[in-house]
């Protein structure tokens, strides 16, 4: 060949030779073997689009009933936190104001002789008090009353026989309770 001819042959693609043919899976004439190897995609693709349909559906309720348990579960933790801030608050607002009681329970305790300043003294008081039971705080009544340290503070100790073992024999500062919570022990000399 001439150099020429070579450089044609280089230039013209090659064609491509055929590929062998793969032998296709012939169809048994057989009744039987054709209703087995046929009809299984067929029942396979109409069962898969409901059957991923009540998948997601049921995957979708369950987010839907999750979400809804949560949302009960913040409400009511809500409910619940409004509240407790609520009787905080309130318990920080009658402390702020014991002091004042402690006051005129001692200007009471002290008498006058003007009585138009201890009548003034005692409505003070009065009112005072009523504010407080409408808060739905009560003072603790510890004199005479069995110590029990989770209403009162013991700060003295006496032997006294004419008092029972472990009695309020006297009461320093008077204690203060909102519902079941004390908010201001009662400040107490206790007996035997």
């Amino acid at each position: 060949m001439s150099n020429m001819e070579k450089d044609i042959e280089q230039q013209q693609p090659e064609q491509a030779q055929p590929e062998p043919k793969q032998p296709e899976t012939e169809t048994p004439d057989t009744p039987g073997a054709e209703a087995d190897a046929a009809p299984a995609p067929e029942a396979e693709q109409k069962a898969d689009p409901t059957d991923e349909l009540k998948k997601a559906l049921a995957a979708k309720e369950d987010q839907f009933l999750r979400l809804a348990a949560e949302y009960d579960n913040f409400r009511r933790r809500s409910a619940r936190e409004k509240t407790e801030t609520y009787a905080k608050a309130k318990a920080d607002a009658a402390l702020a104001f014991l002091p004042v009681y402690d006051n005129l329970e001692r200007a009471l305790q002290q008498g006058s002789e003007d009585q138009a300043f201890l009548k003034g003294v005692e409505m003070t008081m009065t009112e005072l008090v009523k504010v407080l039971d409408k808060l739905d705080i009560h003072k603790i009544d510890a004199l005479g009353a069995p110590f029990d340290p989770n209403l009162h503070n013991a700060v003295m100790h006496v032997e006294d026989e004419s008092l029972g073992e472990n009695v309020v024999a006297q009461v320093f500062q008077t204690g203060f309770k909102m519902g079941d919570r004390v908010i201001r022990f009662a400040m107490v000399k206790v007996a035997n």
